[in-house]
């Protein structure tokens, strides 16, 4: 058996939640076997992203034994004499891994995670966002919409509903916009609305949910500092994220300075990076299996983990395939702690068979591989137009520590 073929795929979610667009492979064997994959957070448009996957594929791995992921891996690591963290090659191969890993437990007629161990658990804990109900393409609520992004009181209804649904933890993220500046001071504005709304959640929720507190990197070292002490009285399960990710000593600064537990990973990729945030002191690794490696590779970086009792929390801002991928390997994993998820129509859609949710757990899947398959209509009903928004984007505007726009938006 030896890979033979790539197809590459896009689509725009459209309503903008997972991110401004995916982008799927699948990859064919010799004998006719197929597997999917998905390419999570390339930093470029979906179409040069898809000519990288390509360029990738046609270059190392086309002709390979799909059993042989240690030689694809050190091949694509070491791409153009790089031999180092890359997020985009990254992002490029831990698609096209993923694709593998679905081939190999077709051929041999078992879900994935069997071959990455076998299934530690019987089911997995998820989380969710604080979603509005009616959102734009870049996931923003629409205007007659509560914004529970930054309404303390939108986002504690909200997270009740959330309850209903069965989820036993909830994620909040009221400190944005995100500037593409690095870190920086939050205003007494930001600092307020922050710590507003996680009171007003936990008032809502008591100790039936978890919170889960998201930053995305954007503060100082005191900035977050001074955050985790408002935060501290409501016991997040954790503080996502605090500094920018090239800032490993201001993220263990946090970390020393704070009885929430500290997480992060979604920007980083490979053992390598991931051990440095380890010894930075942070316990909580959220890997995205789109890129982070691929599934081998982040089955490393949580070995690496239970080295430091840390534990794994997969991060799924993205479609079905990198879901359903990260289901498998979290089910393998001694030191898993909570899986991301995103429960949405469209999701559902662009698979033929979505993995099985219920009352705030997943499912183990059982068909052999990853359980899912394209469904390649409802695809092209959502295509993406060359030139685009990036996956995610970040605020082009310098803030400063006053952020007086924001503080006449709370008016």
């Amino acid at each position: 058996m030896r890979l033979q073929e790539i197809r590459t795929y896009t689509t725009v979610p459209p309503a903008g939640v997972g991110g401004s667009f995916w982008v799927f492979v699948e990859v064919e064997t010799d004998d006719g076997i197929t597997g999917v994959g998905e390419c999570y957070g390339i930093p470029f448009s979906a179409d040069i992203a898809t000519s990288m996957i390509t360029d990738t594929f046609e270059r190392y791995i086309v002709g390979a034994d799909p059993h042989h992921l240690e030689t694809l891996f050190r091949r694509v690591y070491s791409a153009g004499f790089t031999q180092r963290p890359d997020i985009s090659m990254m992002g490029v191969f831990s698609g096209i891994e993923m694709a593998i890993w679905d081939i190999l437990g077709k051929a041999h007629g078992v879900p994935v995670y069997e071959l990455l161990g076998g299934k530690f658990h019987d089911r997995l804990r998820t989380y969710s966002y604080l979603y509005p109900l009616e959102t734009d393409t870049a996931g923003n609520a629409l205007p007659n919409e509560p914004d529970v992004y930054h309404d303390g009181d939108a986002a504690a209804e909200s997270a009740l509903r959330f309850l209903e649904m069965g989820f036993t933890a909830i994620k909040v993220d009221p400190t944005g916009p995100y500037s593409f500046q690095g870190g920086r001071e939050l205003s007494l504005a930001e600092l307020n609305r922050s710590e507003y709304a996680t009171r007003r959640i936990r008032e809502a929720v008591g100790d039936r949910a978890d919170i889960l507190f998201g930053t995305h990197g954007q503060m100082t070292t005191a900035s977050a500092i001074r955050l985790a002490k408002r935060l501290e009285p409501y016991d997040p399960l954790w503080f996502e994220e605090p500094c920018p990710p090239d800032q490993l000593d201001a993220i263990g600064a946090v970390a020393a300075a704070t009885s929430i537990p500290v997480s992060a990973g979604e920007r980083v990729t490979t053992r390598k990076e991931f051990h440095d945030l380890l010894k930075a002191g942070v316990r909580i690794l959220q890997p995205n299996v789109g890129r982070s490696g691929g599934l081998w590779e982040t089955k490393k970086i949580a070995a690496l983990a239970e080295l430091f009792n840390a534990q794994i929390a997969p991060h799924i801002y993205c479609g079905p395939i990198a879901h359903a991928a990260a289901t498998h390997l979290g089910f393998t994993l001694p030191n898993f702690l909570i899986l991301e998820t995103i429960l949405s129509d469209f999701h559902n859609s662009v698979v033929t068979q979505p993995l099985q949710w219920e009352a705030g757990y997943m499912l183990a899947p059982t068909d052999p591989g990853l359980g899912v398959e394209l469904n390649h209509n409802a695809l092209l009903s959502h295509p993406y137009t060359t030139g685009g928004r990036l996956h995610l984007e970040m605020t082009q505007t310098p803030l400063g520590s006053n952020n007086s726009r924001l503080a006449r938006e709370l008016d």
